[in-house]
C-alpha cells in the first residue's frame, strides 16, 4: 500500500477580535529625526487551518484592522538639547511635531505553529504581505514657520511638516512571533509581536520630488481571541 499524502488534514476555521498597541515611525529620505508614536489597532481575524504537516500545524490568517500610525519628531540641537523658540526659552516649552494617521490595514499571512491545538499551549510564527488605505491625517505641534528659535535644531529638512499625505494606498511586508493558548470549550488565546515594513511611500519619491523614501516601520504588541466556526472531526488531535 502507497500513501501520498503525508500530513494530516485539517479543516479548521476560526474567527474573533484583535487589539493591541502600535509604535511606528516614517523612514524619510532626506533623514528626519524621530522617537516611536505610540497608538491604537484593533479589528477582525480569520484563520483557516488546512494541514499538520509533522509537527508543524500550517494556516493562514487574515486580518482586517483599523490602526493608528504615523510619526513624532525628535526637534534638538546639536548637543541633544531640546529647541526652544527664543522669546519662551524660559517657559520650558521645547518645540514638538507629531502626525497621526488612520489606516485600515490588511494583512494575509501564512502561519506556522508547533504544540497544541486543541487544549494546551502553542508557539507560532507568520509572515506574508500586507496592504493599508489611508482614511484620514491630525498634527499635533506648537512649531510655527519662521519663528526664531533659541537654538538651533540639528535637522533642518523640515518639508514634510506642512505636506499632506501624497499617497493613500500603502503595502509592505508583516511578520511574527507568538504564543496560542487553547481551550476545546472557551477558544484561543493570542498574544503576539509584530513588524510591519513598507515597500510603499506615503510621499512621491521620483527624482523632482523632495523625499526618495517615505516608508513605514510599524512595531505591534497585540492580543487576540477566536473561537472555532469549523472544527476537524478527529479525536486524535490533542
Amino acid at each position: 500500500m502507497v500513501k501520498a499524502q503525508v500530513g494530516e488534514y485539517r479543516t479548521d476555521f476560526a474567527v474573533g477580535v484583535n487589539g493591541g498597541y502600535m509604535m511606528s515611525n516614517i523612514g524619510f529620505m532626506p533623514e528626519v529625526p524621530q522617537k516611536m508614536l505610540g497608538g491604537l489597532t484593533g479589528g477582525l481575524t480569520m484563520r483557516y487551518t488546512c494541514e499538520k504537516y509533522f509537527k508543524s500545524i500550517c494556516a493562514i490568517v487574515a486580518e482586517v484592522n483599523l490602526a493608528q500610525t504615523g510619526w513624532k519628531e525628535d526637534i534638538m540641537d546639536a548637543d541633544r538639547q531640546p529647541v526652544y523658540y527664543a522669546d519662551d526659552a524660559q517657559q520650558l516649552n521645547p518645540l514638538s511635531y507629531e502626525r497621526k494617521m488612520t489606516y485600515v490595514q490588511i494583512p494575509l499571512m501564512a502561519r506556522m505553529g508547533w504544540g497544541r491545538e486543541r487544549k494546551g499551549f502553542q508557539f507560532f510564527f507568520q509572515v506574508g504581505p500586507q496592504i493599508g488605505l489611508f482614511m484620514s491625517e491630525k498634527t499635533s505641534t506648537n512649531v510655527v514657520m519662521g519663528k526664531g528659535t533659541a537654538n538651533q535644531r540639528s535637522s533642518q529638512v523640515v518639508a514634510q511638516d506642512s505636506m499632506a499625505v501624497e499617497k493613500t494606498f500603502d503595502y509592505g511586508i508583516a511578520a511574527g512571533l507568538g504564543l496560542e493558548f487553547s481551550h476545546r470549550k472557551l477558544g484561543h488565546f493570542l498574544i503576539e509581536g509584530r513588524y510591519y515594513y513598507g515597500l510603499g511611500d506615503i510621499y512621491g519619491n521620483s527624482k523632482s520630488d523632495y523625499f526618495g523614501r517615505s516608508n513605514f516601520g510599524q512595531i505591534v504588541i497585540k492580543a487576540t481571541y477566536l473561537f472555532d466556526l469549523v472544527r476537524t472531526k478527529n479525536d486524535k488531535i490533542k
